[in-house]
């Protein structure tokens, strides 16, 4: 899918949520996208991403071409130091037709400080139109979402599109991390991620996904191919209960040679009561083998990052590949989640 054309999605009652990069420098995405949620209107399918230069030159296309703007020769410029390789937080807002309207009202004026209380750039903004002037740039006003349906739909495209590819170039340094929905449910996706970000993986492209059965057998191949080894359960079933139509999220976490081996040190023994202090299962995870062998199901562990580069390969391509479709299916409520076969 290219995102030029996007037949048979309703633009009308979605819209693109762009959290900037100075929302993200100054760690506000979470209030902002609760914000907006708190409001009433449904947000998903989070995507965390670096900027490419096209994409900004894309949202912005209506400034770059206008030629009544007096400072358009500095514009370019100055949308190429906000935008371009810097940390941006993408999200999709579902509500009744009308929402764009609403998101703009929410969100406030263009200039923080003509934005009214209660807004998300007056209660939450720090600049100002004329410090931005006076300093060169472009203001620092946190949030912006598609002004009308057109709009969304050329947004999704830019963000939601082709870029997401252009960060995977070697899966000896870059791993898939799944926050499971268990740690969806329980609220400790931040607490993973920012667990594996303190051990010196940089995390990248995150996205809310709901999971496609297709996408829980290749994950766990294995143990589908191997499910004789589990002759108490149905293995197939077993793994659509617990994956089909749940909620995830999906990460990057990119490091040196050596970061998967890294990764699974982190997380821990797939047992969290034989996970040792320190990692994220033994710290966060609150079930057990034992538990689960009783009740006939996976374990409960939180997250999983590929064994190695060729896991991760095929990991990317699992949870990052043909599943843009699904983002506009809408939001369906996470439930808890079982593992993979070595976690039974």
């Amino acid at each position: 899918m290219s995102g030029a054309v996007v037949d048979g999605v309703d633009f009308d009652r979605r819209a693109v949520i762009l959290c900037k990069p100075d929302a993200v420098v100054r760690g506000l995405v979470n209030r902002i996208l609760g914000m907006i949620s708190d409001a009433g209107i449904t947000v998903s399918d989070r995507l965390d991403l670096v900027a490419q230069p096209w994409q900004a030159h894309v949202a912005y296309r209506d400034m770059l071409a206008d030629t009544r703007r007096r400072d358009m020769r500095d514009l370019p410029a100055h949308i190429d130091a906000t935008y371009a390789g810097q940390p941006v937080t993408l999200a999709l807002a579902h509500g009744e037709p009308g929402i764009h309207a609403r998101l703009r009202q929410l969100i406030g004026h263009t200039d923080p400080t003509r934005a009214e209380a209660g807004t998300i750039r007056s209660d939450l903004g720090d600049d100002s139109f004329a410090v931005a002037r006076a300093e060169s740039r472009l203001v620092r006003n946190l949030v912006d979402a598609s002004d009308d349906p057109a709009a969304s739909r050329r947004e999704y495209g830019t963000w939601y599109g082709p870029g997401r590819r252009l960060q995977v170039t070697d899966f000896d340094r870059c791993s898939v991390v799944l926050c499971k929905p268990d740690a969806v449910a329980r609220g400790l996706v931040d607490a993973v991620l920012e667990r594996i970000a303190a051990a010196g993986a940089t995390i990248a492209n995150r996205i809310d996904v709901t999971v496609q059965p297709w996408q829980a057998h290749v994950h766990y191949w294995d143990l589908l191919v191997d499910a004789d080894w589990f002759p108490d359960r149905d293995i197939p079933a077993c793994l659509d209960d617990a994956y089909a139509g749940k909620q995830v999220t999906v990460a990057l976490a990119y490091g040196e040679p050596g970061i998967h081996e890294q990764l699974r040190q982190l997380l821990g023994h797939f047992d969290p009561t034989q996970a040792a202090a320190g990692t994220i299962r033994g710290d966060l995870g609150n079930d057990s083998l034992n538990a689960a062998l009783e009740q006939k199901r996976f374990v409960h562990n939180l997250v999983h990052t590929s064994d190695d580069a060729d896991a991760a390969r095929r990991d990317f391509g699992t949870w990052y590949g043909a599943r843009r479709r699904v983002l506009l299916t809408g939001p369906s409520a996470g439930v808890p989640l079982q593992t993979a076969r070595t976690h039974l």
